[in-house]
């Protein structure tokens, strides 16, 4: 019996529809826990990139103090800078850092 080997498109083919199989099934079975929130701009440092959110969204999460949420900004590049009063729609990753909890914000000005 001689050797039977697969032709490159379909197995490059082959390798995509796995991946993106594994993609339905995560979707499917994930638990979906990226909740965006809106809340209104307090305060922003340009030096070091210190977010500060307040309104209801804030005062629903446990990173909040006081009903303000500050925690340091991670933007894209296109994003523009808030002002106070701005609506800012985002979401939060909490980590450990140093021994203390860092907060980072990711989101943008809502249009």
């Amino acid at each position: 019996m001689g050797n039977v080997t697969l032709p490159t498109p379909l197995a490059v083919a082959g390798g995509a529809l796995c991946l993106l199989a594994g993609y339905v099934v995560g979707v499917a079975l994930g638990d979906g826990a990226t909740d965006r929130s809106t809340a209104e701009v307090d305060s922003y440092d340009v030096s070091d990139n210190e977010l500060c959110l307040t309104g209801e969204a804030v005062e629903q999460m446990e990173e909040a103090e006081d009903g303000m949420l500050c925690g340091e900004w991670r933007r894209g590049t296109a994003s523009s800078v808030p002002r106070p009063g701005d609506a800012f729609t985002f979401v939060t990753i909490t980590n450990e850092r140093d021994g203390e909890q860092a907060v980072f914000i990711y989101g943008d000005v809502a249009r």
